[in-house]
């Protein structure tokens, strides 16, 4: 009895095109999307960069829209300087424009707009910069609003030596520096997380022994740092201006309460519901600008951290600086926090008035089921009035009815007696009134039972 052959390796690793006879899913059900998601790892790759180079970034926030007006505009771009524009959809574009190269991604609420001029800087740092190269007239077109705007240098350190921290500070205006050393030392970094006097912030990146694809990686790292710190803290302006209005909100909620725990009070339970009615409404209307915003502001705060985190910044102070890690974390995350903490306010303040117009509403509620029950009480009362009445017409409709039966047989009595019957027309009469009294009497009551019954039923 022969064994069956184990497939070699080979077999399992073997690949073939998508969609190919030799993949062995041409008979296979694919998912439209399959080959889109592979697609997905690689939209934004990674630029590989050779110091010394000079990069201009900015971040233009669109909130999701005017994407026609941006692929226009980089496509005329790209016809001036006759080069290959970027297909529809693309989310990442970069294509080398001769005097300078550009990078463009597309995010959900904000585009960015990478310029890179390789070579040595002209002078000294941060006077010549690679949008010297862009043309003026196509920077001013650029839709939406300009959040973050900065200039990255990438300088060699290895065939030549690092400036002094003075020297470098220089550089950055003299402004308090944030020093770090990245990729475990391979590279050094400046900043001071400050605009500058040409309206743009700096960073400096030395590197000590990088490799191209490693030093693009940092590059682009340093430059979705600054860019997702500021998207992070565009909540905070917004938590403070709703925080101020919370405030008088939650006092009036507290005195709105007081009243309602009051068994009497000086306002009107109909002029507390529509105190109430409209607290709702501002808590509204400030979680309705406030939600996206503020879940956007923590979600780019968990990129930061990672961002951090992959950079693998040496913890020990560069030269008594603080270092990236330190700056960011002390000073982003109370304004995080901030906003966090005004959305939980929020929350929690809209809940407290549904229970305060639930506890107006039971209340209201209350009263009036007790006017009811008073209303329900003098109808019972009336309606027993009522009975009484009908009982005693009753009473007297019986009477009425045997008159006019009784007058009737008295007629015929008297009529029989002069037609020659041998009749005591009185005592006939007399004898008639209690059978024709006893009979309505019995027929009234007759009907009055079936009435009874046909209203149980």
């Amino acid at each position: 009895m022969s064994l069956p052959v184990k497939p070699s390796a080979e077999v399992f690793t073997r690949g073939g095109t998508p969609g190919s006879s030799s993949s062995g899913l041409d008979q296979l059900a694919v998912h439209p999307l399959r080959e889109a998601l592979y697609n997905e790892l690689h939209s934004r790759p990674f630029h590989a960069f050779t110091a010394p180079a000079q990069l201009t970034h900015i971040a233009i926030l669109h909130g999701g829209a005017m994407k026609q007006q941006e692929m226009e505009l980089i496509t005329a771009l790209c016809d001036r300087y006759q080069v290959t524009a970027p297909t529809a959809n693309m989310p990442c574009f970069q294509q080398d424009f001769g005097l300078f190269e550009m990078r463009w991604e597309r995010h959900n609420e904000f585009s960015g707009y990478t310029f890179i001029r390789k070579g040595a800087c002209e002078g000294n740092p941060f006077v010549n910069n690679a949008i010297d190269l862009i043309p003026k007239d196509w920077l001013n077109q650029l839709p939406g609003q300009v959040v973050a705007a900065f200039h990255l240098l990438l300088e060699d350190a290895v065939d030549r030596p690092e400036p002094p921290i003075a020297q470098v500070a220089g550089y950055f205006e003299n402004l308090r520096l944030v020093g770090s050393q990245p990729a475990n030392g391979k590279a050094s970094a400046w900043t001071t997380f400050r605009l500058h006097s040409d309206g743009f912030g700096r960073f400096m990146i030395y590197n000590r022994g990088l490799s191209e694809s490693q030093l693009g990686r940092m590059a682009q790292r340093f430059i979705e740092l600054e860019t997702y710190r500021l998207m992070a803290t565009l909540g905070l302006p917004l938590a403070r201006e709703i925080s101020h209005q919370l405030n008088a909100l939650d006092q009036q909620l507290k005195d709105v309460t007081q009243s309602i725990a009051q068994l009497e009070t000086q306002t009107g339970e109909r002029e507390l519901l529509d105190i109430l009615s409209a607290m709702a409404a501002k808590v509204e209307a400030f979680r309705a600008r406030s939600n996206y915003r503020f879940s956007a502001c923590s979600a780019y705060y968990q990129v930061v951290l990672q961002r951090l985190e992959v950079l693998r910044e040496r913890e020990r102070e560069v030269a008594g600086h603080l270092t990236l890690n330190e700056f960011l974390v002390r000073r982003l995350a109370p304004a995080v926090r901030t906003c966090e903490v005004t959305g939980a306010l929020l929350d929690d303040l809209s809940t407290r008035i549904d229970r305060a117009s639930r506890l107006l509403r039971t209340r209201v509620q209350l009263t009036l089921e007790e006017q009811n029950q008073g209303l329900m009480t003098s109808l019972n009362r009336r309606s027993q009035i009522q009975l009484r009445m009908q009982q005693t017409v009753e009473g007297l409709s019986v009477v009425a009815i045997s008159y006019y039966l009784i007058s009737i047989f008295k007629l015929g009595f008297e009529t029989l007696y002069e037609l020659g019957v041998p009749i005591n027309k009185d005592l006939a009469t007399a004898g008639s009134i209690p059978i024709v009294m006893l009979s309505i009497w019995a027929v009234t009551r007759r009907i009055h039972h079936h009435f009874n019954k046909l209203e149980k039923t």
